[in-house]
């Protein structure tokens, strides 16, 4: 249903149909007088793809001389208060000259009850409520003094709470903004207790502020596009039109050929076509937050347009004042789904992708959408350049070089291992560190439906890496079952599974078994405990405990804070009973320490790892030089992969 309430213009009021519910002639002219000045056009909309109803007032303000700016045009917002008081809302929208203005939660709030007290106090006193439609604060200062109806009907309606929240439109009627081609909002404005803790700029020219509230830290992010001027913001709305229209081609410079098919000599024009590739052709908003070094996930919950986004900054979560639109999220959804190929639907509503951020990384993207959730919701995790490595770790606090050491013989002489823990624990980034560790003419075949683990960074560094990609849907394609009995035969080498989870952890304990040519196997798996993991394993998954016991070590990783921390290495004992672990290292206070296992000369899988000419000690002596040489790697920041192999071998240069 359209709306219209100017009065002034007789063509626009026959085109558009009239609200129902109006108090009759006199009721109409007062409105309309009251109006004149508000040239908007309104239409309540239910926006598709989600499991509830949602109700928005959408306000086209483009040839309206107040802009639909509702804190400042209080013809404005008598329009939008005249128009809720007919219907109800959950969100206002207004749009004008590319631009877009979006009140919902408090300010949607306080719209719609002083629609409800202009519905309901227009019978006792039409003036407070053609007051009330242009001023709510000063309506509602006037019923509380009063006695009898009207101050009840303030007090029912929810306006008399509301208005107490601020004395000015700027705070009582905070919005999200953005451009239209964004499809994005941000609050421009902090709340007023936010105390500056922090600011940066990020390589996409973002600016972040780290404010200190009374409802905690707020991630404060200004994106290029949301700092436009007027006249640079509508030549960003036309460069988008003509990309929409097929009026300019040109592929990847498609958007700065189609900002300077419309632009002036007074435009920013290289800006705006960074701006403009990185909402068509980009992740939007998303970019700006990938591209902060200290945030680690970004999380947008349905519904998006009323959920702020949330981040991980250095391990603690704390809410933006960014939210995505309807709009921006469906497009998001195409996109993903068009990179991994996968489908994204109702008939398919979740979605385990991975894309590309603006340094080239990768972004891990799990999504679900209606019936599964009420509309488009994301979660990401950035995974850095995907050269984490030992001594990066090291460097980190994630283990100390000794354990550090352990693993690095062992993946290296062909141990089978899981790294266990629970989500977000670090057991992928962990894994991949561990990769570096196996000797460089190790051929190395890993089986991933979402890829995360460092294979084109090994392949980059001239390893020989062979990445089989599954796909989990039951339609008959290539699973990872198929995977891993696929990389066994496809010659010697190391294996490696991304995550165990299902059927595939029978083939890859065929692979255990057989030692897979006498390479390393590893994969992750959840748990938070050796004796969890098994009982994931032999329970959950079906593997016989005597083929569990084909596992040498389950290393365990949690996270404690904003820390990812390894907690233990345990090797699998074997014997007539079943399978026992011990531990050989575990943390201990703020470390992780040998539990004297190792030293003693206990430990069955030291033993093992000794070669055919080497004794139990000549092992201790090789992890003694280990220890030594990844300390000082994580000392001098010598923590990438190729200060590995610049340094050399320190187990009788083995490398």
């Amino acid at each position: 249903m359209s709306l219209d309430f100017t009065g002034v213009v007789a063509a626009a009021s026959a085109a558009l149909s009239t609200v129902t519910g109006a108090a009759g002639p006199d009721a109409d002219r007062r409105r309309d007088a009251a109006h004149a000045s508000c040239r908007c056009r309104h239409a309540f909309e239910t926006p598709t793809g989600r499991s509830t109803d949602r109700t928005e007032l959408v306000v086209d303000a483009a040839d309206c001389p107040g802009g639909g700016d509702l804190a400042r045009a209080p013809a404005c917002r008598a329009a939008v208060v005249g128009a809720l008081a007919d219907r109800d809302a959950d969100v206002v929208r207004v749009r004008a000259d590319g631009f877009e203005r979006t009140y919902d939660d408090d300010a949607a709030g306080v719209l719609l009850a002083a629609g409800r007290f202009v519905e309901r106090v227009a019978f006792h006193d039409e003036s407070l409520a053609d007051r009330a439609r242009r001023d709510p604060v000063a309506a509602v200062r006037r019923a509380t003094g009063r006695a009898g109806p009207v101050a009840r009907i303030a007090a029912e309606t929810g306006l008399a709470a509301g208005v107490e929240r601020a004395d000015d439109y700027e705070t009582l009627l905070r919005s999200y903004v953005g451009p239209s081609v964004a499809r994005s909002r941000v609050a421009r404005r902090p709340p007023a207790d936010a105390v500056l803790l922090d600011r940066r700029e990020l390589d996409t020219g973002a600016t972040v502020r780290l404010y200190d509230t009374g409802a905690g830290q707020l991630y404060h992010l200004t994106p290029v596009a949301h700092e436009l001027d007027a006249a640079a913001t509508a030549t960003l709305s036309a460069a988008h039109e003509c990309l929409a229209r097929g009026v300019v081609r040109g592929g990847e410079r498609a958007p700065g050929r189609a900002v300077r098919h419309v632009a002036d000599e007074d435009d920013p024009v290289e800006a705006l076509s960074a701006v403009l590739d990185r909402h068509t052709r980009g992740n939007g908003v998303l970019d700006d937050l990938f591209a902060d070094p200290r945030v680690t996930d970004v999380v947008a919950s349905a519904p998006v347009e009323s959920t702020p986004v949330r981040v991980a900054l250095d391990g603690e979560r704390v809410r933006t004042n960014v939210r995505l639109t309807p709009d921006g999220a469906a497009a998001l959804a195409s996109r993903f789904r068009h990179a991994s190929g996968r489908g994204f639907s109702r008939a398919s509503p979740a979605l385990d992708a991975a894309v590309d951020a603006p340094d080239g990384s990768r972004v891990r993207v799990a999504g679900v959408t209606a019936p599964a959730s009420d509309g488009i919701g994301f979660a990401f995790r950035a995974h850095g350049d995907g050269a984490w490595t030992l001594p990066g770790l090291v460097a980190a606090g994630t283990l100390p070089a000794e354990t550090a050491a352990f693993l690095s013989l062992a993946v290296e002489r062909g141990a089978t291992g899981l790294v266990a823990g629970t989500r977000g624990a670090g057991k992928t980034t962990l894994l991949s560190a561990l990769l570096w560790e196996l000797p460089a003419t190790t051929r190395l075949v890993t089986v991933e439906d979402t890829p995360e683990l460092p294979a084109e960074a090994l392949r980059d560094a001239g390893r020989d890496v062979q990445a089989l990609h599954t796909d989990l849907a039951d339609d008959g394609s290539f699973s990872p079952t198929d995977a891993v009995r696929t990389a066994l035969r496809l010659g010697d080498g190391a294996l490696v599974v991304g995550e165990v989870r299902g059927e595939e952890a029978s083939a890859l304990y065929e692979a255990m078994r057989v030692g897979a040519h006498g390479h390393a196997v590893l994969g992750t798996i959840h748990g938070d405990s050796p004796a969890a993991v098994q009982e994931r394993v032999v329970s959950d998954l079906g593997v016989p405990e005597s083929s569990f016991a084909a596992t040498d070590l389950v290393v365990t990783c949690a996270r404690d804070g904003g820390d990812r921390r390894v907690e233990t290495v345990a090797e699998v004992r074997r014997s007539d009973d079943g399978v026992r672990f011990e531990s050989l290292y575990e943390r201990d206070g703020d470390d992780v320490c040998e539990t004297g296992v190792v030293a003693r000369g206990d430990s069955s899988l030291v033993a093992a790892l000794a070669r055919h000419d080497e004794s139990y000690a000549d092992v201790l002596d090789a992890l003694d030089r280990r220890t030594a040489t990844l300390a000082h790697l994580a000392e001098t920041d010598q923590t990438r992969p190729d200060d590995r192999s610049n340094v050399g071998g320190d187990d009788g240069g083995r490398r």
